[in-house]
């Protein structure tokens, strides 16, 4: 109570919870097209497990908060470019929402039907595989997020908080994002195409190119504005027909 009794904590809170939502739109944004490939009456259920991994993970992760400042350090040298076990973790899973939403990219315009030839053995995703693959992302968001977290706070409460209120808000937004992708098959490609691009930002990050968020988000949010426009547009065409 004396920690919040001080104005630079309140402050401190707002920050680094606007910072956990930011990061976690990545995160929803995943959850929310992966789950919409299973079945409607599993598909809310998959989101509210991943979004509880997610929770669950930012606070075993901040738990082990030592451990986890020392993955910055790095552990071995290629020309001259030190890679730490986050900027690897990064790399890794930049690559896998690369190869992730390329294949699905691939699925949506492949003109004939039938499971994805990039997975031919995989013909109905189960919820268990959904659920294991958003984990995985979970991973990589929540290393991410409590590095962001401790070069802002120094105080383990607040942070517990800041996640607290980021989780609980995508909670409430998880259901209606994903209703509004799937019933929007244009915004599902806008939305894969932000997965490329946010795994091509993990990767250069991982590398040690440091692309600022602000200028990534901005051209996402303009966008999604285009694309708003389209749809208008769309539907004052059907209005009038």
């Amino acid at each position: 109570m004396v920690l919040f009794s001080d104005p630079t904590a309140w402050l401190a809170l707002v920050t680094l919870t606007v910072m956990e939502i930011v990061l976690g739109i990545d995160n929803l944004l995943f959850i929310s097209v992966l789950s919409n490939k299973l079945p409607e009456n599993k598909r809310s259920f998959a989101r509210r497990v991943g979004i509880a991994g997610a929770l669950i993970l930012r606070l075993i992760f901040l738990a082990a908060i030592v451990w986890i400042v020392k993955l910055t350090t790095p552990v071995f040298e290629i020309f001259g470019n030190g890679f730490s076990w986050r900027d690897l973790i990064l790399i890794a899973g930049g690559l896998f929402l690369l190869w992730k939403a390329t294949s699905e990219i691939h699925h949506i315009v492949d003109p004939e039907a039938g499971p994805d030839r990039l997975n031919p053995k995989i013909a109905v995703v189960s919820v268990a595989a959904v659920i294991v693959q958003i984990l995985l992302l979970d991973m990589v968001f929540s290393i991410d997020s409590i590095i962001t977290a401790v070069g802002m706070t120094d105080h383990i409460p607040i942070m517990v908080i800041a996640m607290l209120i980021t989780v609980s808000i995508m909670l409430v937004a998880a259901n209606p994002l994903a209703d509004f992708i799937h019933a929007n098959p244009t915004i599902v490609m806008l939305a894969l195409a932000f997965l490329v691009l946010i795994g091509t930002i993990l990767i250069a990050d991982g590398f040690g190119v440091h692309i600022p968020r602000s200028y990534i988000y901005a051209a996402m949010a303009f966008s999604a504005f285009v694309e708003g426009l389209n749809m208008a547009r769309r539907r004052a065409r059907a209005s009038q027909d």
